[in-house]
């Protein structure tokens, strides 16, 4: 009968011990559920707080814009960024590069050999046009770029520019018609903004290239022509050469002979950018003149023509 009833109160304790056991085993699950869920309900919140605090603005756009973005992606190949190998002291450096083919594909369309300008044709394609345009003012020269890069990223940022300008004050008979066409700060590159002389005086001429003055517009007919075609790093030499020597055999720019010129006033407000390593003007004209002109040919400027270059 003792036995028994040890057997019994043995029983009774195991059983005891195994519901304590089991319940907080339960706990304990129930313990842990909680704090996962608890957790994963924190995730949820800070991403809805995040997104709360993004002050985003729906924009709905109409079928036809969306239609003209489309064609300006086409269009505009916006960079090209390239991945230098990585180095002991750096980490992968991103080398953005602007892609200037945009700029190519209007000027072919819209400009004549001679540099004569459609403004109408340009006004057309105004979605490609700004799209170029926002392209160069997102994109900064930078300092892994070559001399040439930089300078023919300029020499198109003056130019594709200079275009906008005419088509802000469209139609107009002159460039100088527009009210401080030279000194309107309205180019934006990176976050600064600039004016033409900025681009011309304070960044392109320092670059120690005279040439480049037969390859900047002012969109005008006495000026050089708009060249029809995009600058870019690999074509900028050759491109300096034919426009310089294209410059000096127009007649209507320049009558060259021996013992005689009669030279663009360009010659005379930049007189000393053809003046270099104890060259002289003369110097520099036979480096890219068809005739041999004497070191004593007499001087003389014509007469400039403002009129718009269309």
């Amino acid at each position: 009968m003792n036995n028994l009833k040890y057997i019994v109160f043995l029983y009774i304790g195991i059983s005891l011990y195994s519901c304590g056991t089991t319940k907080a085993v339960i706990k304990e699950d129930a313990k842990e559920e909680t704090t996962v869920t608890e957790t994963n309900t924190e995730d949820v919140e800070i991403i809805e707080i995040d997104e709360t605090e993004l002050d985003v603005e729906e924009t709905v756009l109409s079928e036809k814009e969306i239609e003209e973005m489309n064609e300006a992606s086409k269009e505009v190949k916006a960079t090209k960024v390239e991945l230098d190998e990585p180095t002991s002291t750096s980490t992968n450096a991103i080398r953005a590069r602007v892609n200037h083919s945009a700029w190519n594909e209007l000027l072919q369309k819209h400009v004549s050999e001679q540099g004569n300008v459609n403004y109408k044709g340009f006004k057309e394609d105004k979605t490609v046009f700004y799209a170029y345009l926002d392209l160069l003012s997102e994109i900064p020269p930078q300092d892994s770029w070559s001399k040439d890069e930089t300078l023919a990223y300029w020499m198109n940022v003056y130019n594709a520019f200079t275009v906008k300008l005419i088509l802000d004050n469209y139609p107009t008979k002159s460039i100088k018609d527009i009210s401080g066409p030279w000194s309107h700060r309205f180019i934006r590159i990176g976050e600064k903004w600039y004016t033409l002389n900025d681009v011309e005086h304070r960044i392109i001429r320092k670059m120690d290239e005279p040439r480049i003055h037969f390859a900047l517009v002012c969109a005008a007919v006495s000026c050089p022509r708009l060249y029809n075609k995009a600058f870019t790093e690999k074509d900028l030499e050759a491109d300096l050469d034919l426009l310089t020597r294209g410059f000096l055999s127009d007649t209507s720019k320049n009558e060259l002979s021996e013992n005689s010129i009669k030279l663009s006033r360009i010659f005379k407000w930049y007189g000393g950018d053809f003046k270099s390593k104890g060259k002289t003007l003369i110097d520099f004209l036979n480096q890219y003149s068809d005739v041999k002109i004497s070191a004593k040919a007499k001087k003389s400027y014509k007469d400039y023509n403002w009129s718009l270059n269309e």
